[in-house]
């Protein structure tokens, strides 16, 4: 089913404190969120640009993991990984922490809860997360005093837009061209903690994103024909000593 536009699109993002705030509403780990899909990102420490992905799929909660593909080449936010606010609760592991342009991508899990490029709707059957087509009046709002802060919403349809500033959803460029949203700081969102992340195109290998993940357009469409939504996908980011320390504690693969 696909996504319709309406007076804001709310899709899904961290409070800015020593550590991410604690959810016990939402348990840590894979198994507890359901997810039955999964891309892991993992970068060499925290202030690296670049990164490598892997998807992991299983048949049920609780089944091992496998493989899916080969491991794909990223880029992460210009200063690295921060943690962020999603699907984990606080790991108390030493690391920055994700706020509104900092230029970190956010470490932890995060559920991926749509997709967005420039096609229409009818173009892309292929794609099975809900969509949004991105038109010149599609914006996502990064100004952390506004009512829509990191809310994907339709300009047209607002009476009186309070934000002064925003992601252009349709670009000039081709880096948006397609999309993942990433549901960072979003349930819901805390002012400063960090807007608008996505998976999204590359510039290119090595070029740094704002805070978001990227990769080549022909493995991200890959991903996108990939994600199932009746498999509750996620991504989990982190540097690599951080992915070992909580492997075990997370359920990952």
């Amino acid at each position: 089913m696909r996504l319709l536009l309406a007076l804001a699109i709310t899709v899904p993002l961290s409070v800015a404190a020593s550590h991410p705030s604690p959810r016990p509403s939402t348990p840590p780990g894979l198994d507890a969120n359901g997810a039955l899909q999964v891309i892991v990102s993992t970068t060499p420490d925290w202030n690296t640009v670049d990164a490598t992905l892997q998807r992991y799929e299983r048949d049920a909660v609780g089944a091992a993991w496998r493989p899916v593909g080969e491991p794909i080449p990223a880029s992460v936010g210009r200063s690295g990984l921060g943690w962020g606010t999603g699907l984990h609760d606080d790991p108390r592991l030493d690391g920055p922490v994700k706020r509104e342009g900092d230029g970190r991508a956010p470490a932890g899990i995060y559920r991926l809860s749509s997709a967005f490029g420039y096609a229409a709707a009818a173009e892309v059957p292929w794609i099975r997360l809900p969509y949004v087509q991105s038109d010149a009046s599609i914006e996502c709002v990064d100004d952390l005093r506004s009512r829509f802060y990191n809310r994907r919403v339709d300009r047209d349809t607002i009476a009186q837009p309070d934000w002064n500033s925003h992601e252009e959803m349709r670009r000039t460029d081709e880096l948006y061209r397609w999309g993942v949203w990433v549901d960072h700081n979003s349930d819901p969102p805390a002012p400063g903690g960090g807007s608008c992340i996505f998976l999204h195109v590359w510039g290119g290998p090595g070029v740094a994103t704002s805070g978001c993940t990227s990769m080549a357009e022909d493995k991200l469409r890959m991903v996108l024909a990939w994600l199932d939504p009746r498999a509750r996908p996620a991504l989990v980011q982190l540097p690599r000593d951080a992915y070992g320390a909580l492997r075990t504690a997370w359920e990952l693969p």
